[in-house]
């Protein structure tokens, strides 16, 4: 596998070179990511894995890679595409019921721009659904809130983008499921997404999922909604707002998040996130306790950017549960209590 990901790799760096048009402008691009993390949880996992609803940063007490993304991106006229390879814990933990293969792939779709308000793009998308991503350059906090965590990432499909004008924009989805690249029953799910964004200061997302996520034998419609806002209250503080709502089996489940970042010097950025989440029937986050899965969350996040391309970043982050879900010393207790540090890089 390994001698497979460095053909790819001398493949990108070659069509990289080659890639340009008779005005000398590169049809493809080439673009990296990397985040090197140290994270260390109070509770001394003997796994030295993090609560089982993490997937990003999940190790314990180790130097390790969360994400290491190569990415070849190809635009001309009407035609685009993206193929993005990646390493890490994140692919590791958050890709582990893919083929082997398949947990090598980032992204990997194609578009076409029918005309100016229409496009569509088929492959494996990044989400349609929330405001944080796998990069963590991209999102204010280092670590992701619960909400993200346990929605998709990644998304394999077909979408269908409108854009009539700069305030709105708005996608239909045909996809495989709810995270899925290979296909796991033989329906499929239907998404949707609308973006209002009035002036530069405000951003609205609403973004629903409907399909079946057990086997044909159990089907069990999944109906979901995600909304998002965020507000560019100053050029140096910015807040968002983030609610998710699910129903499965007449099981509903929901979460909040209240982010705030705030940025005091050039080079400086901090970042504060509260967060609440609850699935009591166990769809998302099973817990075999009475009253399922209830956790409210508090992280706080400093940022350096020394030059554009590399950040540092360190952060505490604090879980408080209705059951006694984490483990120290083989005692069950309701509190956790990590401290996660990130040198990031990208160009």
């Amino acid at each position: 596998m390994s001698r497979f990901i460095c053909l790819i790799f001398t493949i990108f760096s070659a069509a990289v070179t080659s890639g340009q048009d008779s005005s000398g402008k590169k049809d493809l691009t080439l673009s990296g990511f990397i985040d090197l993390y140290y994270q260390y949880d109070l509770d001394d996992p003997a796994s030295k894995d993090r609560p089982a609803f993490l997937y990003n940063h999940k190790r314990h007490n180790e130097f390790n890679i969360n994400l290491a993304l190569l990415k070849l991106s190809y635009a001309k006229k009407k035609v685009r595409a993206n193929l993005g390879l990646m390493a890490g814990t994140y692919p590791q933990y958050n890709l582990a019921a893919e083929p082997a293969l398949a947990q090598y792939l980032f992204e990997a779709d194609i578009g076409y721009a029918i005309s100016d308000n229409w496009s569509i793009d088929a492959g494996i998308l990044p989400s349609h659904i929330g405001l944080e991503t796998a990069i963590s350059k991209d999102n204010w906090n280092l670590s992701r809130s619960i909400l993200a965590e346990n929605t998709p990432y990644y998304e394999t499909g077909v979408k269908v983008n409108y854009s009539p004008n700069e305030k709105w924009t708005a996608a239909f989805l045909m996809l495989n499921g709810w995270q899925n690249i290979r296909e796991t029953n033989s329906g499929k799910a239907i998404g949707t997404q609308v973006q209002f964004k009035p002036n530069d200061k405000l951003l609205f997302n609403s973004s629903t999922f409907i399909g079946n996520e057990k086997p044909d034998s159990a089907k069990q419609m999944r109906l979901f909604h995600n909304f998002f806002a965020t507000y560019a209250v100053s050029e140096k503080l910015n807040a968002a707002f983030l609610f998710d709502i699910g129903t499965e089996n007449k099981n509903t489940w929901y979460g909040t998040a209240l982010l705030v970042q705030y940025l005091f010097a050039e080079k400086f950025s901090s970042s504060f996130r509260f967060e609440y989440y609850k699935d009591q029937g166990g769809v998302i986050v099973a817990v075999v306790q009475p009253g399922g899965f209830q956790t409210t969350g508090f992280a706080f996040n400093f940022g350096y950017s020394p030059i554009k391309n590399i950040i540092f970043r360190v952060e505490a982050r604090q879980f408080s549960s209705a059951n006694t879900i984490f483990i120290k010393d083989g005692i069950p207790k309701k509190n956790n209590f990590s401290l996660l540090g990130s040198i990031a890089a990208s160009f």
